[in-house]
């Protein structure tokens, strides 16, 4: 067994595989950039090797620096993780002509799974279902026309090097796959620096489920179940969850036997994904082999009991696999959020800066099968960083059936409290209540099918509308029998706390009666009283509590008079007071916000890369404007509507916050 490893990469999944070899008696060397350098798996490493600037073609990416740091340290192998060079032959055979160990497959398997035509034509070979299609580069767009309407619309056009939704088009006519076919050769060159690409046959109703494998060097190979992945959002997962919810035992075996004949093919040793996509009739078909642990890994760990990252490196070391096909259980049900600073009420826009409160929900152990888990690259008061992804944290829960882990995990969402950026955790709560989601009657159209304009609160009805009065009316009561205990209060004149209050959301305007009780208050609504029953204390973004007995935990924040309350993805802004000021309130005039529609203003922080106009230029709507990089994504800037540029405010190469002026228009 290894005495020391290296981690070649960063955030949560540095922290993840630090946290198993610190279990295995394994020391671990964390190699970051300089924007990583307070980082919380620098921290937890027990070496740490600066490796260069914070953009990851200086620092991550360079093959050179990794090296030489593993050559410093005295490391005997690299952990990849997910994403930089985790995938890179290149990187996984010059490590071994270094004599250092690659924890992961060897290069020759990571280079024939890395090309999709490389891959599809092995597939084939290795008797696994692909879909009906064209797996030779295509030269021209009229070629690509041709072989469309060979194969039947619609059709998938992609990227042979693509990944990350990039490179991607579906296509529903002879114009479709012309234009589409121009598109994805156009991104694929910027994006990969390879621009072949290869036509398939699209499968309505898809749903993309994966199959984890794991081999070892001595010819053995199995499969650990399968795992749901649809619930997407631009070709991006959002939730997770294993077993899936549509597969049949029979469907689950046949897809895991043909993962492992694949597996076989190509002589894999270590962790790795199939990924299918399974049509409305269960039938199914190759798409690509990810050949590194994948980002949802952990649900695959709450179901059978295994450590993946455990068992890749043990299977590096040269350990043979310690169980057969037949010793792999199915335990219960496993369920993951992404959860990401970005902020679902602004387009899902990247949200960087600074976290005045990271609280996530408290882990809870059941053995092998955690009830709640968290696995997180950051801590309070660090900062999320515009150089990498958005990933804050993934939140895991597990429970004996898919019912129990969707409740787990509505739990732990109210409970995650991230103060200072935005997050996603409103959408995935939102989710986690949608009807189609919980029935598991969905596929990978899913969000855009019932998200097609986007997302707001007012999208997410909650089933007890009287709980966020009554919580916001209990709430106020405790600031205001605080306030009436100040000292120095004049005799005969001290603060008098009333019991009736006007609670208004919105245009809608409740009057309620609040009442001191033991353990919290009684608050009278509509004819009905309510016991709000809290500890909550001052200070405290959560609330825990029960409503009538039933508990409850709200996310709370206060403003003046006004208590921002988050439930399961419905959030509400609530102001409290006194039937006086009420009377008072409704005299008030309504401010009306500027006129803001002369300025092009950055929608996120980030990176300006580019200005696209100049001083008196003219402009038509739908016109490129700028260009910002934020989180390893380039967010192109459009007209709204037609004008003329008075004054370019901005300069390329500038950071900008939210909302700063980039372009003033006549």
């Amino acid at each position: 067994m290894f005495k020391k490893i290296l981690i070649a990469n960063r955030g949560e999944i540095a922290c993840r595989v630090i946290k198993t070899a610190r279990r295995m008696g394994i020391q671990t060397v964390a190699v970051y950039s300089e924007a990583d350098r307070d980082s919380l798996f620098v921290d937890l490493a027990d070496e740490g090797v600066c490796i260069g600037p914070a953009p990851s073609k200086e620092s991550y990416l360079v093959m050179d620096k990794i090296i030489a740091a593993c050559k410093k340290t005295g490391a005997e192998a690299v952990h990849p993780g997910y994403g930089f060079l985790s995938e890179n032959a290149e990187f996984s055979r010059r490590l071994e002509e270094e004599g250092i160990v690659f924890i992961g497959p060897k290069h020759y398997s990571v280079g024939q799974m890395g090309d999709k035509i490389a891959s599809k034509k092995l597939a084939k070979e290795a008797r696994v279902n692909t879909i009906p299609g064209y797996a030779d580069a295509i030269d021209t767009a009229e070629q690509a026309v041709e072989i469309a309407k060979g194969i039947g619309y619609p059709v998938m056009i992609k990227a042979s090097a693509g990944g990350g939704g990039k490179g991607l088009r579906v296509a529903f006519s002879d114009q479709e796959c012309f234009e589409g076919f121009t598109s994805c050769r156009n991104e694929a060159k910027t994006a990969f620096g390879d621009d072949r690409i290869l036509i398939e046959k699209y499968v309505l109703e898809p749903r993309h489920i994966e199959i984890q494998v794991l081999g070892d060097a001595h010819g053995n190979v199995v499969y650990l179940h399968e795992r749901e992945c649809s619930i997407q959002r631009r070709h991006q997962k959002v939730i997770e969850e294993a077993p899936s919810p549509f597969l049949d035992p029979v469907t689950r075996r046949a897809m895991g036997e043909q993962a492992v004949a694949l597996a076989k093919a190509v002589q894999y040793q270590s962790a790795g994904t199939v990924e299918f996509v399974v049509g409305a009739d269960r039938s199914f078909y190759f798409l690509e082999m990810n050949t590194r642990l994948q980002v949802e890994h952990p649900v695959t760990e709450m179901i059978t009991g295994l450590d993946l990252v455990e068992q890749m490196i043990r299977v590096a070391a040269g350990e043979k696999l310690a169980f057969r096909q037949e010793d792999i259980r199915l335990n219960g049900w496993s369920m993951e959020c992404r959860i990401n600073a970005e902020d679902p009420f602004r387009g899902f826009l990247p949200s960087t800066g600074r976290l005045v409160k990271f609280e996530p929900p408290a882990e809870v152990p059941a053995g092998l099968a955690t009830e709640v888990r968290v696995d997180t690259g950051v801590y309070e008061g660090g900062e999320i960083s515009m150089f990498y992804d958005s990933m804050i944290a993934k939140l895991i829960t597990h429970g004996t059936n898919r019912d129990q882990a969707i409740e787990r995990m509505r739990d732990a969402l109210n409970a995650f409290v991230i103060r200072g950026i935005s997050s996603n955790i409103p959408f995935q709560a939102a989710l986690m209540q949608h009807p189609r989601f919980v029935s598991g009657h969905f596929n990978t159209g899913f969000i855009s099918e019932e998200y097609p304009k986007g997302f707001d609160a007012s999208m997410v009805p909650h089933d007890d509308p009287t709980l966020f009065i009554a919580a916001a009316a209990a709430l106020h009561r405790r600031f205001e029998d605080r306030d009436a205990q100040i000292s120095g209060q004049m005799p005969g004149h001290e603060r008098v706390v009333g019991d009736k209050y006007t609670v208004m959301r919105g245009d809608e305007r409740s009057l309620v009666t609040v009442v001191p009780a033991v353990g919290g208050y009684d608050v009278e609504l509509g004819g009905e009283t309510f016991a709000v029953r809290t500890d909550w204390k001052f200070g405290d973004a959560l609330m825990n509590g029960t409503l009538n007995g039933k508990p409850f935990t709200i996310q709370v924040a206060r403003t003046g008079l006004r208590y921002r309350l988050s439930h399961n993805g419905t959030q509400a802004v609530l102001l409290v007071m006194s039937a006086r000021w009420a009377e008072l309130q409704s005299l008030m005039p309504t401010k009306v916000p500027p006129d803001l529609s002369r300025f092009l203003l950055s929608p996120m922080p980030g990176l300006l890369r580019e200005i696209a106009v100049s001083v008196g230029q003219e402009v038509k709507a739908g016109e490129k404007l700028a260009v910002i990089e934020a989180m390893k994504m380039e967010n192109v800037l459009k007209a709204e509507q037609d004008g003329k540029v008075k004054k370019v405010v901005a300069t390329a190469g500038a950071s900008l916050a939210v909302d700063e002026v980039i372009v003033e228009f006549e």
